[in-house]
Formats: C-alpha cells, structure tokens, sequence
C-alpha cells in the first residue's frame, strides 16, 4: 500500500486501548514525516487554529511564531503541547519570524488592520504566504495587495475556507459536476449566530480596524457567493445597523460602532441574483444557502447546537421538478477533523496550501477572490451608511481597479 492511499486510523490510534502499541509497531498509526515548516505570525483564535491544524494534518510542523502580545504566544504555547515531537520556537520581532531560514512558508493571522503591513515584511522573505481573511479592511488595500501577489516571485493564499465546508464543496459538486438543478438564477444565504467574541485590544468592535461587520465576517459568504455565480457583482444595495450586540460597549474611551444584523442584495453582471442576511444577536450557529435553478433548488444548511450539546450536523436537500427524485442527506467530514477547526474547513485548507507547495494545483482562495469578496463586502457597508444602492462599476473607478476587473475566480 503506497503512502498516498494509506488510511489514516486516526480514532484508534489516538485510543486510550492502544497505547501500548510502540512507534515500533506503527502501520496503520503511522504519521508521515512533515514536509514544511510554516511560522505562523499572530496566535490569537484564528492562528492557534492554524496550530492545531497543522499538526493534525500532519504535511507540515509549526516551527515558531511571533506575536506583538506575548501572553497570546504563551497561551499558544501551552494549547499547542504535545501535538508535534518539538514545540515552536518564538521570535522576538516579525521581521525575525519572517526572515527565519527554517521556515518555507508563513501564515499571517493578525487583526485585520494589520494584513497589508506585515504583508509587506513578510513577502521580503520571498516565501510562500498564508493571509487570513479578510485580505484587507478596504477596497485599496485589497487591491494593493493583489497587485504585490502579482509580482510575487512565490504565491499567496488567502483564508477563505468556508469554501471548504462540506456543504458547500457537495453543493459546488452538484451545480457544476452533476448539474443537478440546471442553471441558476438566485443565490439565497444566511448566518443566524451570537455576536463577535473578545479579542486582544477588542480590535473587531470597531469598523476601523475590522473593515466592518459586512468584511469582517462576510467576505466568507460574499465568496461563496460570487463562486457559485461565476460572475462579477454589478450592484450591491444593503440595508443594517446595530440593534443589539455591544451598544454599551466603550473601549478606552471610544464607543463601538459594529454592525450586529443586515440584508444584502447582490445583482451579477450575468443576471443573476444574490442576497445575504446576517442576525449577529443569535443564541447559537445557523447557515443556510438556497440555490435557485431552472430545474430545481438546492438546499445546504450547518447547525451547531453548543447550547443543548447537540453538536455540529450538516445537510443537503435537492428537490426536482417532475419526473426527478428529492434527496435529503447528511453531509460531513470525519469527527476528528470537523472538530479541528470550523468543522473541518481549516483542515482541508491547509491540504490545499500543502498542496501548492508541493506544486500541485489546487482551488484555493487567491488574492484576486479575496479582493471581490472585500469588493462585495464594501459596497455592503458603504450602502447601509448612504442608503443607496452602490454600483460595482463606478466603484471600481472610484478606486482605481480597471486593472483588475476580471470576474472572480473558479468556485470550483
């Protein structure tokens, strides 16, 4: 059995009853030598998650990392124990972390704010890079940043992994593999959840240094969104505000201003029609997306019940017009991996990036979808602050970004 099909019997040889069996004895337990070493800049939520990954997948080791706040690397530290034979070292300054020659690749996982300047260092090392979403908090740096990627020597993926959930990747394979539903014509999506959580500084309760509610977290949806329509948005109208979460809510004197609850229509360029809603004031997680074509509709949801200890389930349903089938079926990943991180998205994004570094194709994230998710995502908030609709076209003027005006990248 060669190494690339073998199983990985992850459920019993992390087994308490098979603890006996000696590194000796490995087969089916066997983990593969890493083949990188990634640094990982920033260990907050999003790069601890990044960590864990990493040593579940088993492609690559963490070798350091470096963050500003040193209790964040202490506490990375601590959660990261035991998962790899040698723990990561820390680095005192980034240009340390970026420049280190043990290192073939980086994942920058700082506040967003921060994305476009530690790019900047970080791409003097020449190395393959890993950038959280959102790529940017404005429609400039985006931009600034895709046209860095394109006289980058190596690549740059950014961390649009929602792509990745099952039920999404089993709804991509339906629409454009099994062409189950026919041509579509209307993208309905939804997150029902509770509100943003605390983060070192409380950087993600204020537009300023988040982008805003609508790039912040959205830019996840506005890129499933402008995959499955394989077409550039042509006009954004969004209305929102702040009804709920963090209206008394103060840091170091400055009040927070981040939306909590909004609706998004999105016209395509194709014709096709969009919409987005977000209740950010939920006591637990929901998503769903419809896809609307002329020979059926498509439904994808993902609970997480951590309320009641339901957990986390996933479904797909398919409805047909006559003479066609309906099918309803559960959709997932294995536990293990589901439970590693935004059940089990992260894991198969860190496939896709090992994936590149070992040259082999991939449909991951590039630096062109994340600027067209920021794209949608600020004609978002720009709408909801003036109360008109924003045309996507005099954006792109407004901004400079006729260079750059190619439909979005291939869901697929």
């Amino acid at each position: 059995m060669t190494e690339s099909i073998r199983p990985r019997m992850r459920h019993f040889e992390s087994a308490t009853g098979q603890q006996h069996i000696t590194s000796a004895d490995h087969y089916i337990y066997a983990r593969r030598e890493p083949e990188y070493t990634i640094n990982v800049i920033g260990t907050g939520t999003i790069g601890t998650e990044h960590m864990r990954v990493a040593a579940l997948h088993g492609r690559a080791r963490i070798g350091a990392i470096w963050d500003p706040a040193p209790q964040s690397m202490v506490a990375a530290l601590e959660m990261f124990a035991g998962r790899q034979p040698d723990m990561p070292r820390q680095h005192d300054t980034l240009e340390a972390a970026c420049n280190d020659a043990d290192a073939d690749a980086l994942f920058i996982c700082s506040p967003n704010h921060t994305h476009l300047d530690v790019l900047r260092t970080a791409m003097a090392s020449g190395k393959p890079i890993f950038l959280e979403k959102p790529m940017a908090t404005t429609v400039a740096d985006a931009a600034e940043i895709v046209r860095l990627a394109d006289a980058y020597e190596s690549f740059i993926q950014i961390g649009l992994q929602y792509r990745y959930k099952a039920q999404y990747r089993e709804a991509g394979f339906e629409v454009f593999e099994r062409d189950s539903i026919g041509p579509l014509h209307m993208i309905e999506v939804s997150e029902y959840r509770p509100p943003f959580l605390d983060k070192v500084g409380q950087w993600n309760k204020f537009n300023c240094y988040s982008g805003g509610t609508f790039v912040e977290k959205c830019c996840h949806y506005f890129d499933l969104m402008n995959g499955f329509a394989q077409s550039r948005a042509a006009r954004v109208y969004a209305s929102g505000g702040q009804a709920v979460n963090f209206r008394d809510f103060d840091y170091e004197g400055t009040p927070s201003d981040i939306d909590d609850h909004g609706l998004v229509i999105v016209d395509y360029a194709s014709g096709l029609r969009g919409s987005f809603s977000l209740n950010m004031a939920a006591p637990s997680f929901r998503e769903d997306l419809v896809l609307s074509g002329n020979r059926g509709v498509l439904r994808a949801s993902e609970r997480f019940d951590f309320l009641h200890g339901g957990g986390e389930s996933c479904m797909l349903e398919i409805e047909r017009h006559e003479p066609s089938t309906r099918r309803l079926v559960d959709i997932g990943y294995p536990a293990v991996i589901e439970k590693s991180g935004h059940h089990g998205a992260t894991y198969f994004e860190h496939m896709a990036f090992s994936d590149r570094l070992a040259g082999i194709a991939s449909h991951a994230a590039t630096p062109r979808d994340g600027l067209w998710s920021v794209v949608v995502a600020s004609a978002a908030q720009r709408s909801i602050a003036s109360g008109a609709p924003v045309m996507i076209d005099m954006l792109i003027e407004q901004e400079g970004l006729q260079d750059l005006c190619g439909d979005s990248g291939d869901y697929r």
